[in-house]
């Protein structure tokens, strides 16, 4: 019977030996996992104060780079003395002048002269108020690129500007004046016309 007690003892304490190794092989295992655990976590807080700072200054550079833009496109908004000084303004006005009393001059010419018919100065009528229109829109765009707040365009851009409607101002004052000189010479011969046809008329009284 004692034979029997010890070697019940003897399995006893086996067994809690062997359980006692597990639970320290566990710990082991768990104190390891732990420290894994760690390394990642500290991988990870590194990662997103790189990845934090990267966008804090990718931002802050982004709102600097913003803020410049602005700058630049309020700057591009006013216009400088030296484009409001520029002579090719004053000739565009001239042309738009030349223009309007061009037009009205050769109109009232052609309509008290008796050569052309309701139709013919309806025809003419048309033409330089269509002209009279265009050469407006000209000035209208001219005041745009003059004035401060109302385009965003370097200097360069508005001197360029200035330029284009510089030269249609100028083809439009060149096409009225064609179309005048070639209406007069309609007008002349018209003119001529009726003057020999008179002159045919008092020779044949005569006769």
């Amino acid at each position: 019977m004692k034979r029997i007690f010890l070697f019940l003892l003897f399995l006893f304490s086996i067994n809690q030996s062997f359980g006692q190794s597990q639970e320290a092989q566990q710990l082991l295992l768990n104190v390891e996992k732990l420290s894994q655990l760690k390394g990642i976590l500290s991988s990870m807080k590194k990662g997103y104060v790189v990845v934090s700072k990267g966008y804090n200054s990718v931002k802050n550079i982004a709102q600097g780079n913003f803020s410049l833009h602005e700058v630049f496109l309020d700057a591009m908004m006013l216009v400088s003395p030296e484009v409001k000084k520029y002579r090719r303004i004053g000739d565009i006005i001239t042309a738009q002048s030349d223009i309007v009393s061009e037009y009205k001059s050769a109109f009232k010419w052609f309509n008290s002269g008796g050569n052309f018919t309701l139709s013919e100065l309806d025809y003419l009528s048309k033409v330089y108020s269509q002209l009279f229109n265009q050469s407006l829109d000209n000035l209208d765009q001219l005041t745009m690129v003059i004035t401060a707040n109302k385009l965003r365009m370097t200097d360069d851009e508005r001197l360029q500007a200035i330029d284009r409607i510089f030269a249609d101002s100028q083809d439009k004052l060149m096409f009225l004046r064609s179309f005048n000189l070639k209406t007069n010479m309609l007008n002349i011969q018209r003119q001529k016309e009726k003057v020999d046809v008179a002159g045919t008329k008092q020779l044949y009284n005569l006769n």
